[in-house]
């Protein structure tokens, strides 16, 4: 595996190689088929708590790894970025900026109310993952 430094360089070299004419541009390989129930034991996640941890549906989850379904190129992309780099993931998805909630145009107390307990809980959610994954705090 590549270190930090290393991916970045070749991430900089093919600016470079791009700029100079030496290369028309990225295509990025989508997988055909993801292993879900594979990169979920990797993490050591159950179903619901990889689901809620990365954005995915309960359902699609037990769909995917049942084989009932397969998921789509977006998702199997998503799914391949967790296998290589959940940290990376983790990092982009922890950005604190949870979508408000659908009502009305001026929350209500109990709007506030609930926005906070499901912003505290991803965060808890995204913290032990995170902990779980590196083996270090996600402490802020």
């Amino acid at each position: 595996m590549k270190s930090q430094f290393e991916q970045m360089m070749d991430g900089l070299n093919d600016i470079e190689a791009f700029l100079a004419g030496k290369r028309e541009g990225f295509t990025a390989h989508v997988p055909q088929e993801v292993d879900v129930k594979a990169i979920r034991n990797r993490l050591g996640m159950t179903q619901a708590r990889f689901s809620s941890t990365f954005g995915f549906s309960l359902d699609a989850i037990k769909h995917w790894e049942g084989g009932r379904r397969t998921p789509e190129a977006p998702a199997r992309t998503l799914l391949t970025v967790i296998d290589k780099n959940p940290v990376a993931v983790l990092t982009a998805l922890d950005s604190g900026a949870i979508a408000p909630a659908v009502g009305p145009s001026k929350p209500t107390s109990t709007h506030l109310r609930i926005d906070r307990k499901r912003q505290t809980s991803r965060e808890v959610t995204r913290r032990k993952a995170y902990s779980a994954v590196t083996g270090k705090s996600a402490e802020k």
